[in-house]
């Protein structure tokens, strides 16, 4: 039976070479895309290069609460078993944004998000086990704050640290879960992918442009989306969880995100930010 493997941000950059690789492998790749223009162009492009690709589009927006409880009603709906479920949507706000629940947008997409999708699923991926979470991280978070007063509604809002705090939090919630889900058939494990070249922080201001000049010279999708699919697939990591990899390389994590007590306190918010 082939996997159904679920992959947030799949209609560009490593979402969607990452939904291709899984799909050349035999996955039942679920794209999830909150355009569902793009989404469909995404899911044609997998099919026309991989033959016989088994492949679906769920839209989905991660913008809200509200809106990312929706995806994963309709994602229970839809699937009886998830084997793979795999975070990778991520956003690199250049202004500070509210969403209309108040919430800063790149604590939304980057953190909220991946806990409300984990947290909904976790019962359909226990009864597919064995099932992996994936959770796509940055370096970078080794150099974020977790602020937990500030961070909610983007108080203090810096494009290049918010960023980073969002990735601490995501690596502090990774750590979290593999512990509450041991021993049950699930893991979940968190990767830098490598500096890649996506549409992460495109804007029309110096940040955008610096960082359009600096991408020339970083890695493919394609090369992002490898490890990712790697740690989602290989029997050799098969019952690692809780870990973090650089790449295809685990390494030792931050000690910031090694937190108990931090942890904990982001869990208890998050857990109250994301109550339906």
């Amino acid at each position: 039976m082939a996997q159904t493997t679920v992959v947030t941000g799949a209609n560009a950059g490593i979402g969607k070479a990452i939904a291709r690789q899984l799909a050349a492998l035999g996955h039942h790749v679920v794209l999830v895309s909150r355009d569902a223009s793009r989404g469909r162009e995404a899911m044609e492009e997998i099919r026309a290069a991989v033959a016989h690709a088994s492949i679906d589009l769920v839209v989905g927006d991660l913008a809200t609460t509200a809106s990312t409880h929706d995806l994963a009603d309709r994602l229970l709906e839809q699937y009886s078993r998830i084997d793979v479920l795999i975070n990778n949507a991520g956003v690199w706000m250049t202004r500070r944004q509210l969403n209309a629940e108040g919430v800063e947008m790149t604590f939304m997409v980057n953190h909220l998000a991946p806990f409300i999708l984990c947290t909904r699923l976790l019962a359909c991926l226990k009864d597919s086990a064995p099932a992996r979470i994936v959770n796509v991280n940055s370096g970078l978070y080794s150099k974020g704050e977790a602020n937990l007063e500030k961070l909610p509604t983007g108080i203090g809002f810096q494009a290049f640290k918010t960023y980073m705090h969002s990735k601490l939090c995501n690596a502090l919630f990774s750590v979290e879960l593999a512990r509450r889900i041991e021993g049950t058939g699930v893991t979940v494990n968190a990767l830098h992918p490598g500096v890649i070249r996506t549409g992460l922080g495109d804007s029309p201001g110096i940040i955008g442009m610096l960082l359009s000049f600096a991408k020339r010279f970083w890695g493919t999708p394609e090369a992002g989306a490898a490890p990712v699919v790697h740690l989602a697939t290989s029997p050799d990591l098969e019952g690692i969880s809780g870990k973090y990899f650089d790449v295809f390389k685990e390494v030792a994590l931050d000690p910031k995100a090694l937190d108990a007590a931090k942890a904990a306190e982001l869990w208890e918010l998050s857990a109250r930010l994301t109550a339906r």
